[in-house]
């Protein structure tokens, strides 16, 4: 498994800095959408983030760290910190961010030694200069020791197209460096990075998710990648699984609910076919975040999930299936997203059956059994595979059609089985049946079999598949009403019976014959 070479062999610049002194904001800037969360609430941002920018000609790779303290040895700063290392590793040139507002303080001289040490060529951004009359307070700074050091609004746009000059300047061009055709590639110039204008909104990727999800009419649709979203409550192993499918540490992993924030992304490649895997916050009920930052996270997850192809629907077996879990895959499923249910952490189930075993009939046993019955719900305490997957798919009823994969993502079982998953349930998704077989299939439905009141049913003309991802359907029928639920349920799964589309929706919609009156 390796990224593209073509995004590796492209010069890169690290962004760092201590916590909430616009990091991300310059990083959104020089990728010209809204990549990373952005609030007045220090250390928001927390695994590094990629972006790529166009620069008269040159193109480059940016990377967003978390804010740095290098003498902070708490778990999540320490993780933060190791993070931003590698970023530092992989750069050509590295720009140290602080906030012009504030006065020089010991994590920033001890940051700036460190970054002197690696030898890079380095720039200090002095940010949050929002007009001419403050750029002498940059000069301030010059006591860190960075020869270069240049004003900036990230806010604004003023002085960053100076900044990337600077850089560029000091970073020799590679032959054949190009932004593979998989990136989002971002063109930028003097006039576009100075604007006084907010960053583009988010919408904007939007408008081109839908672009790529258009089914078109023969076949099936093969994009480049498959987008593949993380999606689940809080420390349930998100960010493990991402971590264990790609090979890689991009994720922070902490016993910490809440721990990512930003969606971390990590494009690989398996076996010939490229997977974009996107590790998303955890998603919690409204009322239950208190920080702005966690509220724009549940946001931005949502926004990657409904961009993504593909859910895989993290399940912690040692609580089981939890009305939030069961909320969480309504969002996929209503999205359109096709859904993979991952039964995490099945090794803490063997392990609880284990000790109830080898403790039975003893005060210690007694325990046990309390504490389980107070953690898990009494119809998500077995061991056996089989018995548990009947048990969670009486919780998620809608999500009959969702392979489910059991795994311990701590140890990478079943790492395999994950991935022959999604590639199934990706060209499912795409699958396009012509409506000549749709219409001999329609032949052989007895709808009699259906349990709809008389009133309530119709006479299906004809059928035709008019999209895909997720298969869309529309029936002609002899009434111009809406579909009763159970006549469109039974109808999905007669297609299912006959066509497949493991682990989509399958979103069915009517057209009415019109009465004589009205045409």
């Amino acid at each position: 498994m390796s990224e593209t070479p073509p995004t590796r062999n492209l010069p890169t610049l690290a962004i760092v800095g201590r916590p909430n002194v616009g990091k991300s904001t310059l990083f959104n800037r020089l990728i010209g959408r809204r990549r990373a969360i952005v609030g007045d609430e220090p250390g928001i941002t927390r695994d590094r983030l990629y972006g790529f920018t166009d620069w008269e000609g040159r193109q480059l790779r940016v990377i967003d760290t978390g804010g740095i303290l290098p003498d902070d040895k708490d778990l999540i700063p320490a993780e933060i910190y190791r993070q931003a290392k590698v970023a530092l590793e992989e750069a050509d040139a590295i720009v140290m961010v602080v906030d012009s507002r504030t006065e020089l303080a010991k994590p920033d001289l001890e940051l700036s030694r460190l970054l002197m040490k690696s030898g890079k060529p380095l720039f200090l951004a002095v940010n949050k200069v929002d007009n001419v009359e403050q750029e002498p307070y940059a000069e301030n700074f010059r006591r860190l020791g960075i020869k270069n050091v240049l004003p900036i609004s990230a806010e604004h746009g003023n002085g960053v197209a100076e900044l990337l000059e600077a850089v560029l300047e000091v970073i020799p061009e590679r032959a054949g460096t190009t932004i593979s055709d998989e990136m989002p590639e971002v063109s930028t110039d003097r006039r576009d990075i100075n604007a006084e204008s907010p960053l583009p909104n988010v919408a904007h990727e939007d408008q081109e998710e839908s672009e790529d999800e258009r089914g078109p009419k023969p076949g099936e649709y093969t994009p480049s990648e498959t987008k593949i979203a993380i999606i689940g409550r809080p420390n349930v192993g998100k960010s493990t699984l991402l971590n264990l499918l790609t090979g890689t540490s991009r994720a922070i992993v902490s016993p910490i609910a809440g721990t990512t924030r930003d969606a971390v992304d990590e494009l690989i490649e398996r076996d010939g076919k490229k997977f974009r895997f996107i590790d998303t916050a955890g998603i919690r009920r409204k009322g239950k975040t208190d920080l702005m930052a966690e509220k724009l996270s549940v946001v931005m997850a949502r926004k990657h999930m409904e961009a993504a192809d593909v859910s895989l629907l993290i399940i912690d077996a040692s609580e089981g299936v939890t009305a939030l879990d069961a909320h969480i895959a309504g969002y996929a499923h209503e999205s359109g997203r096709s859904v993979i249910i991952i039964i995490n952490k099945w090794d803490l189930v063997l392990r609880r059956a284990q000790e109830l075993r080898d403790q039975a009939g003893t005060p210690q046993a007694d325990r046990l059994e309390r504490t389980v019955r107070s953690r898990v719900r009494a119809s998500m305490r077995s061991a056996d595979q089989g018995e548990y997957e009947q048990q969670a798919r009486a919780s998620l009823k809608f999500l009959n059609y969702a392979p489910m994969i059991f795994t311990t993502a701590t140890k990478g079982k079943n790492v395999d089985q994950i991935f022959a998953a999604i590639e199934r349930v990706a060209t499912e998704r795409r699958k396009r049946v012509t409506t000549g077989e749709i219409n001999r299939f329609l032949e052989h439905v007895d709808f009699e079999r259906a349990s709809v009141p008389i009133s309530k049913r119709v006479r299906i003309l004809f059928m035709t598949q008019t999209n895909v991802a997720p298969p869309t359907f529309v029936l002609f029928t002899d009434k111009d009403v809406k579909l009763h639920f159970a006549y469109e349920r039974f109808l999905e799964n007669q297609i299912r019976q006959a066509f497949g589309f493991e682990g989509t929706p399958i979103w069915i919609k009517t057209k009415g014959r019109k009465k004589r009156s009205e045409r």
